[in-house]
């Protein structure tokens, strides 16, 4: 699926970081959402490899990246850790400076990369999200019933866990059907390698835990900077079929947090980069091709 690209893992100082490389040019991270893996650029990574260094990585916790022990606090799955990884994983590439693409999960960790380590992120995309916090404290029956998930991951180990690994494949199936609107937009190549990885009860322990610090000390997090807004340019994309923008005022709600924002939908359900890829290449494209 990325062809001309190279495999590695990259030790950070709290996890071992899955990903894969490949171009030349300004650096470009990419960051999977749930219940996924860095598979899912794979139909715009290439493109995107003709004019950028691109660096495709499991997030710590998915894919083939370690599932660190957690503790009371779920601080090892606390998007500040989540992102230090990343941060970790571009200074061993050699990448000082660099841009960052992140969907649905992989978007709130680029969020927190930005904050944390904001003299290194120059440009942030964001795909089909809100803020986390804007989305909890605005919850109301809609939301919940759409993102009943939220609120099933975040309950005490291990009734998720046990639930979810009753039959894994189709707790897959059905979220990604549930939240895309084009069943054909998932390659038999992808869709083996989402059902490989989240057949581990490894892998459906840690996004529990991921969603556990999202609704407790990601919170806590937010709330201390919430008085700081991002400088770097950000980029809002949605699915028009979606609930997030028929939800939210997306580009207002990434205004409360950042300086300079703008963007748009595209034809697709959650899933941006697989239902509508040509679309959402271009956008990207455009984005961080652009001098500003």
């Amino acid at each position: 699926m990325f062809d001309g690209f190279t495999q590695q893992r990259i030790r950070t100082s709290g996890a071992e970081i899955n990903l894969r490389t490949g171009g030349k040019g300004p650096a470009l991270l990419l960051l999977h959402g749930y219940p996924q893996t860095h598979a899912m650029w794979h139909k715009i990574a290439p493109a995107l490899a003709e004019r950028f260094t691109v660096v495709a990585a499991d997030l710590r916790g998915y894919g083939d990246s370690s599932k660190p022990q957690t503790d009371e606090r779920h601080a090892p799955y606390a998007k500040r850790a989540m992102a230090l990884d990343m941060a970790e994983v571009m200074t061993e590439l050699g990448f000082e400076e660099f841009m960052v693409a992140g969907h649905d999960r992989g978007g709130r960790v680029a969020h927190r990369l930005a904050i944390d380590h904001a003299d290194r992120v120059t440009k942030l995309a964001v795909l089909d999200i809100a803020p986390t916090h804007e989305m909890y404290v605005t919850t109301d029956m809609e939301f919940a019933t759409a993102y009943y998930h939220w609120f099933f991951l975040i309950q005490p180990f291990d009734l998720p866990e046990r639930m979810i690994g009753a039959d894994p494949g189709l707790f897959l199936e059905r979220k990604m059907g549930h939240w895309g609107r084009d069943g054909t937009a998932f390659t038999p190549e992808a869709m083996a390698e989402y059902r490989r990885c989240f057949s581990d009860p490894a892998t459906i322990h840690a996004s529990c835990e991921d969603y556990r610090a999202a609704a407790t000390i990601d919170l806590e997090h937010d709330e201390a900077d919430m008085h700081r807004k991002l400088g770097c340019r950000v980029l809002a994309l949605w699915g028009e079929k979606g609930f997030v923008g028929r939800k939210y005022d997306v580009l207002e709600s990434w205004r409360k947090r950042a300086l300079h924002v703008e963007g748009h939908g595209v034809p697709s359900g959650h899933f941006l980069a697989e239902e509508a890829p040509r679309e959402t290449l271009d956008a990207l494209m455009t984005f961080f091709s652009r001098p500003d």
